[in-house]
């Protein structure tokens, strides 16, 4: 194996782009050194990005967009108050990633480049409409992070591609997001399913604009416009509530394993999305 330590995304594509045989990142490290250490996967080639200049970084663009680093922990991510208090759902989901000791290491950019349908920060992405700013030898491009998942384990990068930052939009008016998995235990597992909604209110608590997103309940992680599309115009009564509950179910595509049946998953995803829409709806409102 071949270590790299490159000083700069440019230079990091090009390696990853040009080098024989397989490729992994090292940014926190939670999954790839673990693959190493029990013998699970050895790559060819581990591009270490972490002290990339920009990839530890939470800052704001001129428009107000986020825009944080590819190696930055979800412990930093929990320190950021005015992150925190803008986009509460997305660091409530990367709070749910493994132990205390897990969080000071564990990536956002990492999560999401592993392809798992069961990733919690996804759906929390997704719902809040971000995106990612990959770098390849031929330049950089801006990607939804809803069209970065293929499949199971898989994603839509192409060799030579390296996420630099995930990018969060402004804040709206009387907007805000939510995210709730339902787990076997009580920490430390992975999600049955996972929910993330994102709510815009009127002033009068009408929602004129709303995303919801789903995961651990089909091949992919997968945006819900169906479900969304009940909750425009309403406000959230009950038969609002059931509607999207009845919604959401209808959309999912799960398998069974040791951690659920399809018929359970399927009702525990409309009991999720009631509730993360209740308390999205409620931070919209305040």
């Amino acid at each position: 194996m071949k270590y790299h330590s490159p000083d700069s995304f440019h230079a990091a594509a090009e390696i990853s782009a040009n080098a024989p045989g397989s490729t992994r990142f090292l940014a926190g490290g939670t999954d790839v050194l673990v693959q190493l250490r029990s013998d699970i996967f050895t790559p060819d080639n581990l591009i270490d990005i972490k002290n990339i200049e920009g990839a530890k970084a939470i800052n704001r663009s001129a428009n107000g967009d986020w825009n944080i680093g590819a190696a930055v922990s979800g412990a930093e991510m929990n320190e950021n108050e005015e992150l925190k208090s803008e986009w509460p759902g997305i660091v409530e989901a990367v709070d749910l990633i493994g132990s205390t000791q897990i969080q000071g290491r564990a990536t956002l950019v990492g999560n999401l480049c592993n392809g798992s349908p069961a990733a919690d920060t996804v759906p929390a992405l997704i719902a809040a409409d971000a995106s990612v700013a990959v770098q390849s030898p031929n330049g950089e491009r801006i990607m939804k992070v809803a069209d970065v998942p293929r499949s199971p384990g898989k994603t839509n990068f192409q060799k030579g591609d390296v996420v630099k930052n995930v990018i969060v939009p402004a804040k709206k008016n009387k907007s805000s997001d939510a995210y709730l998995r339902f787990i076997p235990r009580t920490e430390m597992d992975i999600a049955v399913v996972g929910c993330g909604v994102w709510l815009q209110l009127s002033a009068d608590g009408f929602i004129v604009s709303a995303r919801i997103s789903l995961g651990a309940v089909a091949p992919t992680v997968f945006k819900v416009d169906s479900a969304a599309d009940i909750l425009i115009g309403k406000q959230l009564d009950d038969d609002t509530l059931h509607k999207l509950a009845a919604t959401a179910s209808a959309a999912c595509n799960p398998i069974t394993d040791r951690r659920g049946t399809v018929e359970y998953r399927t009702h525990i995803a409309g009991v999720l999305a009631e509730r993360t829409a209740k308390i999205a709806y409620q931070r919209a409102g305040v």
